[in-house]
């Protein structure tokens, strides 16, 4: 199975689900409150947080276009959320000192060159990107692991984005997401998993989720997911851009215990195991007399029947194999028939 290896931490199908907390802007450029998102995260049990970069002339032109989670421009949210490089760079350490791993996704040429001199391990490219081919083969060029979210892309234009990464053997991950937020249940579309891994047969895959909640991320894992991202917040009353789709530390250890659950659940074939034999000693059901029974009496369904537990030599299944025999000696009611009882 193909994996990726950010840090020391190996990522695919093979190994437990990454789970990605996604602190994003959330903090809104105060680093107090990244701190404790950090520190809550970790807590959690998370292994890994992402951050957003922005160097904002870098990233685009002075507008007023406002996203439909948003109240105001988007140039405006970025501006006030956006962390210097040197807080981007002091967060960095700190979650590494914390053993966890540092993400974060740049918006521009520049947030990536920051983000290069910072000595990141990976980047995380957002669905945003996904089709800024410029940006992306600024960042293959690093040659370093790239986690690329897909959301308001179809497979035509993910196919020359994976086409750069492969031109410069850099090992990818594809992130299945909606860009809506919050995203319904309905429009999560968690088939696309399968469409992904079809035309993609190279790339870990994962989701990138925006619904409510932690129900669509348990689903995915099922359908092959090996990174599970979801915004991330200390407190849902808190102001900040993704804070309504975010979950809390709470919530975030349900995600890291339940995703590690089904993953332990995951494979297997349908076999007996040894372990279930003291539930078979109880459970089956074995052929017994249901009346006394004397010697040279035929079997038949008004003398024997099949009954718990499970301990007698022959079972329920080889019931009607009795049915006609001759008992060769007498057996008193439920007693467990033997094959040597038959004639």
């Amino acid at each position: 199975m193909n994996s990726i290896v950010i840090g020391n931490r190996r990522i695919g199908c093979d190994y437990p689900p990454l789970i990605i907390a996604e602190i994003g802007i959330n903090h809104e450029g105060d680093i107090q409150k990244a701190i404790q998102m950090v520190d809550d995260a970790h807590s959690a049990g998370c292994e890994c947080v992402k951050f957003q970069c922005h160097v904002i002339e870098d990233e685009m032109i002075p507008n007023d276009v406002v996203p439909g989670n948003a109240t105001e421009s988007i140039w405006n949210i970025m501006d006030r959320c956006k962390l210097s490089e040197e807080e981007d760079n002091w967060l960095k350490k700190y979650v590494e000192s914390k053993g966890m791993i540092y993400l974060s996704t740049p918006f521009s040429r520049a947030a990536a060159v920051c983000l290069e001199r910072m000595g990141v391990s990976a980047f995380k490219i957002g669905s945003g990107e996904c089709n800024n081919y410029p940006l992306i083969e600024h960042i293959a060029k690093y040659g370093k692991p790239i986690i690329l979210s897909t959301g308001m892309n179809d497979i035509p234009s993910i196919r020359r984005s994976v086409a750069i990464l492969e031109k410069y053997k850099i090992p990818y991950a594809l992130m299945h997401c909606t860009s809506m937020y919050p995203t319904p249940y309905e429009k999560v579309r968690l088939g696309a998993l399968k469409e992904l891994k079809e035309h993609f047969p190279e790339a870990v895959m994962g989701l990138s989720d925006h619904s409510i909640g932690n129900y669509t991320c348990f689903a995915a894992i099922a359908l092959g997911a090996s990174i599970l991202e979801k915004h991330f917040t200390s407190d849902k009353l808190w102001p900040g851009p993704d804070v309504a789709i975010s979950i809390n530390p709470e919530e975030l250890k349900d995600l890291i215990d339940g995703s590690r659950a089904i993953y332990q659940a995951l494979g297997g074939s349908k076999t007996i195991l040894q372990e279930e034999q003291s539930t078979i000693d109880f459970a089956y059901a074995c052929v017994v007399a249901i009346r006394d029974i004397k010697s040279g009496e035929i079997f038949s369904e008004e003398n024997i029947w099949v009954k718990r537990p499970g301990t007698g030599e022959i079972k329920a299944v080889d019931y009607k194999n009795v049915i006609g025999k001759t008992a060769r000696v007498d057996l008193a009611m439920n007693a467990q028939i033997k094959w040597q009882h038959l004639k």
